[in-house]
């Protein structure tokens, strides 16, 4: 096991002046086929993103970012849940993989960004005075309103776009200062994927003549 994890943090190439680990690599890779999958609305991303999350928990770990490394393992825990949910499909219906888009609630809007801000603070000064941590409150931020994230991603809430966009803007530089050249690239490549996303699911939405709350096509994994 040491000798695979000594691998996985060698150096594999340089990039901007720091040396990126296969690790990193891995977490590329696999970080933006996970995106990709779920803006065109596939269920094996959630798979692709496990193994992403795994990768990532390696990552974090070895730079100090000790709140997104436990956020990796809740990640791949709810990951689970959305595979679940993505393939059994709406409640109301007897197929499986019709999971409509739909819209948040106003309260589950309150409650969502209530959550956030509470739980950014709590996790900061956890970080601040737990760890050794540079970065507690984009760290936290990032741990968070991943959370709310993944949570809107696996019950297809559309909304969730604008989450994942604003957690990207904030973690470009956050990785950029600890040395994560690739990663943060990466998630340049994210905040793309993201708006795409957003946008071919309002289409997918439009196209099947949905009201805004609902929609009802399926789409094959």
């Amino acid at each position: 096991m040491d000798a695979v994890l000594d691998w996985m943090n060698s150096p594999a190439a340089t990039l901007l002046g720091a040396p990126v680990s296969w690790i990193e690599v891995i977490g590329f890779i696999t970080g933006a086929a996970c995106v990709y999958g779920v803006a065109r609305q596939r269920t094996w991303n959630w798979p692709v993103g496990i193994v992403n999350n795994l990768a990532f928990m390696v990552l974090f770990f070895g730079a100090g970012l000790y709140g997104e490394t436990v956020l990796q393992g809740v990640f791949a825990a709810v990951a689970v849940y959305g595979w679940y949910n993505w393939v059994r499909g709406a409640r109301d219906t007897e197929a499986t993989g019709d999971l409509p888009i739909r819209d948040a609630g106003r309260t589950e809007v309150l409650a969502g960004l209530g959550i956030v801000a509470a739980a950014t603070a709590g996790i900061a000064m956890i970080l601040t005075h737990g760890t050794d941590s540079e970065v507690p409150w984009p760290d936290a931020f990032v741990l968070a309103a991943s959370l709310l994230a993944t949570y809107g991603q696996a019950k297809k809430i559309f909304q969730h776009w604008y989450v994942w966009i604003a957690i990207d803007l904030v973690s470009i530089p956050l990785y950029l200062s600890r040395g994560l050249n690739l990663t943060a690239i990466l998630y340049v490549g994210f905040t793309a994927l993201c708006v795409y996303g957003l946008v071919d699911w309002k289409r997918t939405r439009s196209d099947a003549g949905s009201v805004p709350a609902v929609a009802s096509e399926q789409v094959p994994a």
